[in-house]
């Protein structure tokens, strides 16, 4: 199949952008502004880059109107280049064409109810009481357990399992590996062995959410885990039960929220970061990388925890300083100072 094929006219008409230079340049792909050619599209956001611009090859480059001056080819105007790119990127994105239908080798039990034109692929298992909603696609290999719900227009892609009691709102993006609806960590401990909690909740995933590859959410003790609309999950984050997120936020690799944690809406949680449980976030949080929320937050705004890196030397010697904070700070307290300072 040929790629398509835009003039920078058509695309800011399409997208409602300005134009500067020549309208009939033609670009059939995208390309970083570095290494584009001329038959592809490029954005300039991030001002460090813009010593690339006069150097770019790209047939297009989206940027904003205080850049364009500095450029001599054609320039497509957005106040947010990256957003405008990322709109126009997915004009180029390929997309494989499913017939509808359950394929031979699926395996629906008869109380599920299947959409006449989803689709579900090769190996899967659909089971009892759950529905597959129209336009939904089900990859190779999925499993959808009991009493489920797939909504209008989501896809799995591949190898994804719905425990039980899962619904998926509208449009709900789910990448390779990823489990929903397993058993929270539920545990009670009784004369000095572990006692199983039962899982009796489910998880319930809002319109229009993605959730990356091999990321867990598991489903709630007595109600449900929530993910509001538009959340955006990345690869390998660990939900716990009873979580709450809302909508709009967005969580990177390899970070978890505990048990009972809530998370506002317009989050931002970094790689590696990490919510205990049964605390509060407000909205419009943003939590950097490998930071470990220990307390409720409860103002918006930007929230670190660790130590910077640095050589192995110095950071022995921080932390062995580190562990003299306490008894410095009760010196200096002692001698009428303010222990704070210390």
């Amino acid at each position: 199949m040929d790629a398509p094929a835009y003039t920078a006219r058509e695309l800011a008409e399409r997208f409602s952008l300005g134009l500067h230079g020549d309208a009939d340049v033609r670009v059939s792909g995208v390309g970083t502004l570095a290494k584009a050619g001329p038959g592809q599209l490029a954005f300039l956001a991030n001002p460090k880059y813009r010593a690339q611009l006069a150097e770019s090859h790209a047939g297009v480059v989206v940027m904003r109107e205080e850049d364009a001056a500095a450029h001599a080819g054609t320039a497509l105007i957005a106040r947010d280049p990256y957003s405008a790119f990322a709109k126009m990127s997915a004009l180029f994105e390929p997309k494989p064409v499913r017939e509808p239908g359950i394929h031979a080798l699926a395996v629906v039990d008869p109380s599920a109810q299947v959409s006449a034109d989803a689709h579900i692929g090769p190996f899967v298992s659909i089971g009892a009481r759950s529905r597959v909603e129209a336009g939904a696609m089900i990859g190779p290999g999925c499993v959808i357990g009991e009493d489920c719900v797939v909504g209008e227009g989501c896809e799995l892609i591949a190898r994804v399992t719905l425990v039980t009691r899962v619904r998926l709102g509208r449009r709900v993006l789910i990448h390779p590996g990823a489990v929903l609806g397993a058993d929270g960590f539920g545990l009670a401990m009784e004369a000095g062995r572990w006692l199983k909690v039962p899982q009796l909740g489910g998880v319930s995933i809002g319109d229009d959410c993605e959730i990356g590859a091999n990321t867990c959410i598991d489903r709630g003790a007595i109600e449900d885990t929530v993910l509001e609309e538009d959340v955006r999950l990345d690869n390998q984050i660990q939900i716990g039960h009873n979580v709450h997120i809302g909508a709009h936020s967005a969580m990177a690799g390899c970070s978890a929220a505990a048990g009972s944690a809530r998370i506002g809406r317009y989050c931002l949680i970094g790689g590696g970061a990490g919510v205990l449980g049964h605390l509060e976030v407000c909205d419009k949080v943003t939590i950097t990388a490998m930071s470990l929320v220990t307390s409720s937050i409860r103002e918006p705004g930007e929230y670190s925890s660790g130590t910077p890196l640095m050589d192995n030397r110095s950071w022995r010697k921080n932390a062995a300083r580190f562990k003299q904070l306490d008894a410095i700070a009760r010196r200096t307290r002692a001698r009428g100072g303010d222990g704070d300072e210390a």
